[in-house]
């Protein structure tokens, strides 16, 4: 008998040791449980918001981007919101050609264009390229009031992200400030380029017939047309320009 009581004694002693032992593991603190959260947390902050993809993680746009750029692309009924939310400040630019004559005359259009004959039909739309020389060196406008533009088609949706602006080469005249309209679709009602306020962006233009001055759009725009309305100019609208295309540090 006393070996049996013995017996049973020494179970039900040895079982609850391994349950307070058991509950003690249990109990015990992961010591890194919360650095783990705070960097999975940290990450996340970190990431480039959902549709963008900046990062170099995938070389290969998805069908349908810019060619210059691997973020979503877009679509005619969504040309402005998540697009230009998303965009990243461009960390390359590259110009577009209009220096380098790959912009050809009929990506460009003006206002009142059917009227340029005579003389003014050496200083149409095409003159508009940024370090043209000799006459018929930049775009004229006909007309000098707030009203005029001048308008280019890029063929293909690009991101856009800066602009570069000349006055006219052989006369003191130039345009000192402009705003900038937008749309990816013909049949699409144009949109301006917005500050952080949300009012029309004013780009401060040229102050002389020679110097180069440049406008980065922070952030780029996703478009295919895109036009400059002259708002202030020196003695007449003049303008020869570079457009600058965004570039992915992966391209």
């Amino acid at each position: 008998m006393d070996t049996r009581i013995l017996t049973v004694f020494l179970l039900l002693v040895t079982q609850a040791f391994i349950g307070i032992n058991t509950q003690g593991e249990l109990e015990m603190p992961w010591p890194y449980e919360e650095e783990e959260e705070e960097s999975v947390k940290e990450v996340t902050e970190n990431q480039t918001p959902t549709g963008c993809n900046c990062d170099c993680q995938d070389p290969v746009p998805p069908t349908g981007t810019p060619a210059t750029w691997t973020s979503a692309s877009p679509t005619p009924d969504t040309h402005t919101g998540p697009y230009q939310d998303c965009m990243p400040e461009c960390p390359y630019h590259k110009p577009l050609g209009f220096e380098a004559g790959s912009v050809k005359a009929d990506q460009l259009t003006c206002s009142n264009q059917d009227q340029y004959i005579g003389w003014f039909s050496s200083w149409t739309p095409n003159k508009a390229r940024l370090n043209s020389q000799g006459f018929g060196c930049a775009w004229l406008s006909k007309a000098q009031d707030a009203s005029q533009w001048l308008q280019i088609d890029l063929q293909d949706t690009r991101v856009v992200s800066g602009i570069m602006t000349q006055g006219r080469c052989d006369a003191d005249e130039w345009t000192t400030k402009y705003s900038l309209q937008y749309r990816t679709h013909q049949h699409l009602n144009w949109v301006y380029y917005k500050d952080q306020t949300g009012n029309n962006r004013v780009f401060y233009g040229n102050t002389d017939r020679s110097s180069t001055v440049q406008n980065l759009l922070r952030p780029p725009i996703v478009t295919r047309f895109l036009r400059i309305l002259p708002l202030g100019w020196h003695t007449r609208i003049a303008i020869r320009l570079e457009l600058l295309m965004c570039m992915n540090k992966c391209v």
